[in-house]
C-alpha cells in the first residue's frame, strides 16, 4: 500500500509539473505581447475661406466638404471673414452646407473679421455658428447687380431671399426675426449681440475653445437626424488651397481681369502690324482669353461691353480721318465709361477700381491712337525702290548743265536735265525721272544777276 501511494504521488506530480510547463510559455507571449493599439484622436478638418462670395470660394467649400467627408472627419470648420458677393455663389455654398454629410461648424474670425451680407446666409446656414469676439455679422440685404430693377422684381428678389434665410434659420433654432432683421433693415450684429439674439450658438476665443465648448453637444441635420459631435482633442488639419484655387482666386479680381484684358488687345494689334513677330500675337491670344475666363466668373455689362467697342472704334477713326483729337477723346471717354461700369458687382471688391479704370482707359487710348496713327501713315506712304527712291535726293552737278550733263545723287553718277541753266557743282534736288534720266532743279533759287 506504501508503495502505490508513493506511485500515485509521484504521477500527480510529474501531471502537476507538466501541466505547470505547458502554461509557461502562454504566460511568456503574454509578457511580450504587444499593447493594445490606442484610439485616434478624431478628425476636424478646416478650411480658411477669407475671401469675397464668388464662384471660387463656393468651389473650395464644395471641395472641403467633399475631403472631410471621405476622411471620416467629425466635423468641417469653415473660418469666414468675408465682405459678401454675389447672390447666386451664396446659394451654393449654402446648398453644399445643408447637404453636407458630416457637421459643418462656421466661425467668424479671428478678432476684426465679419460675415457680412452673403457670409451673414451662410454663417446662419451652418450646424453651429459661432463668433470670435471683435466680430461682426449681418447687413445681409440684397443689392441688386447692375442698378436695383423696377419695384415689383425688387420686391420679388428680396422676398424671395428671405423666404430661403427661413427656410433653414428655422431649422436650426435661431431666431427668425433676428435673421430677417439683417436682411431687411441691413442690420450689424456684434459677437454678443448675435449670441443674445439666438443667431449664433457660442462665442469662442480660438480653434481649441471653440472644439472643447462643442464637444457632446447633439446637432440636428437638415433630414431631422441628430448627431452628437465628439472633437474633445480633436487633430484640425488645414485644407490648403490648391494652385488652382490660387489662380483663379487670383485671375477673379477684375483689376487683374482687366489689366490682361487690355493687354491682351496691345499685344493683338502689335502682331497685326507687324506680322510674323508670332509672340505678341501668341501672347495676346492668351491674355484675353484668360481674360474673358476671369470676366465669365463674374456678372458682366453688356452695355459697358458695347462702349469698349464703340471706345475702339472712335480711336481707329481718329487715327485715320483726323478729328483734331475730338474722336479720340469721345473713345477714351467711352474706354473709361466702359471699363469702370463692367463688373457689376454687389460690393466694392468685386468692381473695378476707378483709379485703374482711368489708368488703363487713358493709357490704352493713348497707345491705341499712336499705333493706329503710325500704321495708317505707313500704308498711305508709296513704297519706292531703285531709282523711284531718288525722288526728293539732294543731288551736285559734276558738270554745267544746259540743259543736260551729269549729276552726282548719294555717290552714283547719273544722267540728268534741268529746266534752267545750271552751273557746275551748284546743289540740285531730284524732282522725277523718266527711265534713267533724272529730272533736276536748283535746291535753292539761283541768285539774281547783279549785272541785270
Amino acid at each position: 500500500m506504501k508503495r502505490t501511494a508513493r506511485s500515485i504521488c509521484i504521477v500527480v506530480a510529474l501531471l502537476a509539473v507538466g501541466l505547470w510547463n505547458s502554461l509557461l510559455p502562454a504566460q511568456g507571449t503574454g509578457a511580450h505581447a504587444q499593447p493594445p493599439v490606442p484610439a485616434q484622436p478624431p478628425l476636424v478638418d478646416k478650411l480658411i475661406l477669407h475671401d469675397t462670395i464668388q464662384p471660387v470660394s463656393a468651389d473650395k467649400l464644395k471641395r472641403a466638404l467633399d475631403r472631410a467627408g471621405a476622411d471620416g472627419a467629425q466635423a468641417l470648420l469653415v473660418e469666414l471673414d468675408t465682405p459678401g458677393g454675389l447672390l447666386e455663389s451664396m446659394r451654393v455654398m449654402v446648398g453644399a452646407i445643408l447637404r453636407s454629410r458630416v457637421p459643418v461648424v462656421v466661425y467668424v474670425s479671428p478678432t476684426g473679421s465679419r460675415a457680412g451680407s452673403a457670409g451673414f446666409f451662410i454663417l446662419e446656414s451652418a450646424d453651429v455658428a459661432a463668433m470670435a469676439p471683435g466680430t461682426e455679422a449681418g447687413a445681409a440685404h440684397v443689392v441688386f447687380e447692375g442698378g436695383k430693377p423696377d419695384d415689383i422684381e425688387a420686391l420679388k428678389v428680396e422676398n424671395d431671399a428671405e423666404a430661403f434665410m427661413r427656410s433653414y434659420v428655422t431649422r436650426r433654432g435661431r431666431s427668425a426675426d433676428a435673421a430677417q432683421e439683417a436682411e431687411k433693415s441691413s442690420h450689424s450684429y456684434t459677437a454678443e449681440e448675435a449670441l443674445h439674439q439666438r443667431l449664433i450658438d457660442l462665442i469662442a476665443n480660438s480653434d481649441s475653445d471653440l472644439l472643447q465648448k462643442i464637444d457632446g453637444r447633439d446637432v440636428t441635420r437638415m433630414d431631422g437626424s441628430t448627431i452628437t459631435l465628439h472633437v474633445t482633442g480633436a487633430r484640425i488639419v488645414l485644407i490648403p488651397p490648391t494652385l488652382r484655387d490660387e489662380l483663379l482666386g487670383w485671375l477673379v479680381d477684375p483689376n487683374i481681369a482687366l489689366l490682361f484684358l487690355v493687354g491682351g488687345a496691345l499685344l493683338i494689334y502689335l502682331e497685326f502690324n507687324a506680322p510674323g513677330t508670332i509672340v505678341p500675337g501668341s501672347l495676346g491670344t492668351l491674355m484675353v482669353l484668360v481674360a474673358i475666363f476671369a470676366l465669365d466668373l463674374l456678372p458682366i455689362r453688356y452695355t459697358a461691353v458695347l462702349l469698349l467697342i464703340a471706345a475702339i472704334v472712335l480711336l481707329i477713326l481718329e487715327a485715320k480721318f483726323g478729328g483734331h483729337g475730338a474722336l479720340a477723346i469721345a473713345g477714351i471717354a467711352c474706354l473709361a465709361f466702359g471699363t469702370l461700369t463692367l463688373v457689376a458687382a454687389p460690393i466694392p471688391q468685386l468692381r473695378v477700381s476707378p483709379w485703374v479704370a482711368l489708368s488703363v482707359s487713358l493709357a490704352f487710348g493713348g497707345i491705341t491712337w499712336f499705333l493706329v496713327r503710325l500704321a495708317w501713315r505707313a500704308r498711305r506712304r508709296k513704297s519706292r525702290i531703285g531709282i523711284d527712291a531718288m525722288v526728293g535726293a539732294r543731288a551736285t552737278a559734276m558738270e554745267a548743265l544746259a540743259p543736260q550733263g551729269h549729276v552726282l545723287v548719294e555717290g552714283e553718277i547719273w544722267q540728268a536735265v534741268a529746266r534752267v541753266p545750271v552751273p557746275a557743282g551748284a546743289a540740285l534736288r531730284v524732282v522725277a525721272h523718266e527711265q534713267m534720266l533724272l529730272r533736276v532743279e536748283p535746291a535753292a533759287p539761283p541768285p539774281a544777276d547783279p549785272a541785270s
